[in-house]
């Protein structure tokens, strides 16, 4: 029933439209129907269908392709050759092919009979380009929506801030479906506070009894630390040596399946060293834990548990790392499906879109990361991915009604009081946005003020942040004398240079500036009017050759 109103409300209405929607509660096949009544009405007409990554694009790819027949289907992702790319293009270009399915690159698809655009997992910050050209596909698809009279369809069980907002204004249209679909249930939420564990304890003692007991029936069990790799830094125990990367202010990671260091900024790799590089000691350990680590500990610690089936656990581990070659994505998610892994152990690629329908317990090791970070985003964003991990559990109604208990999300925290939990054990999404949305106000955060970063790239860290400085000294003598904006400037409020939060990648210095305004019109206006002054002044000598800038729009990391 609420899959029908909320298909009946989208035939009705205009939009743009938010399809706020439970993990589980059929967001898909609502899209397939929307889809479906598009291409029934229309002969002509074309549709967009959007996921934030490209390892959720072959499932969704079979489930569209099942429904609609191959010729009708086309993807679009960088994961595609060249030749592969322009075969899809040209048949979306010429109105061959009905639907594209793609990651944020398919915004820019040819379709000359664009009826309907689509945004799966609309919250997804893969949706941001971060390099290059810097735009949010979500917000492309909201505006080509608009140019070409097509409908626009965002779904998300845990919305942005951004989008939620807008429903509250009534710029866009909310379709809600809070309930799983048949006797699916959504997993209790449990908190072990680790703060009476064991000190240095990686899995408490009641989360590996439940493991164990759905060992013992037969059941999946999903564990998600978001470090891939063995260790996060290597160090020695002598003296202060840890592995650094010598291209970039960050720590190369230590990967034990190849015994190799590598930097996940600039891909610097280089052998572990035998010995400590400084002082010679033998004796360097790893610092922290990433999922092969985590994926070796839990073996040990599972070493005399049987299955149902009296075999040894199988454990299987998904990121990054372990699905580099082709196909191997494909073949791991097949074992999962078809019941051949006891234990997944995965970064957050394992905790979106993926329907596995016998995995009855899902656990989340280091929560706590991102409830103090600097980065006034981060709860919204543990928040998501604990309700995306969460929404992995319990799918299978059959499975869940089976079982002795209900299909449970387990997250050890030293801050089992935080809010932010207790609106999760609730699985009250908008709870939560209310408090966050009420903290932003009060701030004057995104989505109540609008920001912009300059980013400057240079050889040293001084040349980048004099050529901001520069600029922002320049914009506020220069631009008030321009007419027009000297009304605009009293609006804009201009930081002074910083480094980046990685200042140094592959031997290049950043830095950046924010620009914030609590008007949009305001901030584009002066953003039009300054790069002049930016080109101008990169084309002094003190600058020419020596300076990169790029300005981000809304950017989503500061």
């Amino acid at each position: 029933p609420e899959q029908a109103q909320a298909l009946a409300q989208f035939e009705a209405h205009a939009g743009p439209f938010l399809l706020y929607g439970a993990t589980g509660s059929g967001k898909t096949e609502v899209y397939l129907r929307a889809v479906q009544a598009l291409l029934a009405r229309a002969p002509q007409a074309q549709a967009l269908v959007m996921v934030p990554e490209i390892n959720l694009t072959p499932q969704l790819e079979a489930r569209f392709v099942a429904r609609f027949g191959a010729d009708a289907v086309v993807s679009l992702h960088s994961g595609m050759t060249h030749p592969q790319r322009l075969k899809a293009w040209l048949a979306a270009h010429a109105g061959a092919a009905r639907i594209v399915l793609g990651t944020r690159m398919a915004v820019f698809a040819s379709m000359p009979a664009l009826g309907l655009i689509v945004v799966d997992e609309e919250h997804d910050p893969s949706y941001k380009q971060q390099e290059g050209a810097r735009y949010s596909a979500r917000d492309l698809a909201v505006y080509r929506g608009k140019l070409e009279g097509a409908k626009v369809l965002l779904g998300s069980a845990t919305p942005s801030l951004e989008s939620w907002q807008a429903c509250e204004k009534g710029r866009y249209q909310r379709l809600a479906m809070p309930s799983r679909i048949g006797a699916g249930r959504l997993p209790a939420v449990r908190l072990v506070d680790m703060n009476l564990q064991p000190k240095k304890a990686v899995f408490s003692v009641q989360l590996l009894d439940a493991i164990r007991q759905r060992l013992a029936r037969g059941e999946q069990s999903l564990v998600f630390l978001n470090r891939r790799g063995y260790a996060p830094v290597l160090a020695c125990t002598a003296c202060d040596w840890k592995s650094e990367c010598l291209h970039c202010s960050a720590y190369r990671v230590f990967h034990k399946i190849d015994r190799t260091l590598r930097c996940h900024h600039c891909g610097f790799t280089e052998r572990v060293p035998r010995a400590c590089p400084s002082c010679g000691n033998v004796d360097i350990a790893p610092l922290g834990r990433g999922t092969e680590r985590l994926e070796e500990h839990l073996a040990e610690l599972l070493a005399d548990a049987r299955n149902a089936q009296g075999q040894p656990v199988r454990i299987a581990r998904m990121d990054a790392d372990s699905t580099r070659l082709k196909g191997a994505l494909e073949s791991q998610l097949a074992q999962v499906h078809a019941g051949e892994v006891d234990v997944l152990v995965g970064t957050q690629m394992i905790t979106k879109g993926h329907d596995f329908r016998r995995i009855t317990l899902v656990a989340a090791i280091n929560a706590d990361s991102a409830l103090f970070s600097s980065d006034f985003r981060a709860p919204e964003r543990l928040f998501g991915l604990l309700m995306q991990a969460a929404g992995r559990a319990g799918r299978d109604g059959a499975v869940a009604a089976d079982s002795a208990a209900a299909s449970e999300m387990w997250i050890q925290t030293f801050h089992p009081r935080h809010p932010l939990f207790e609106a999760l054990k609730a699985h009250d999404y908008p709870a939560f946005a209310a408090r966050e949305l009420q903290e932003r106000e009060a701030a004057a955060m995104p989505p109540f003020s609008f920001q912009a970063l300059v980013r400057a790239e240079a050889r040293t860290q001084e040349v980048a942040q004099a050529f901001l400085n520069a600029a922002s000294a320049a914009a506020q003598q220069t631009l008030a004398l321009q007419p027009g904006l000297d009304a605009v400037l009293p609006h804009i409020q201009l930081y002074g240079a910083v480094p980046m939060t990685v200042q140094r990648v592959a031997n290049v210095e950043r830095a950046q500036i924010l620009v914030e305004s609590g008007s949009r019109a305001a901030l584009q206006r002066f953003l039009a009017a300054w790069q002049d002054t930016l080109r101008q002044l990169r084309a002094e000598p003190a600058h020419k050759g020596l300076i990169r800038w790029a300005i981000d729009v809304d950017p989503l990391t500061i």
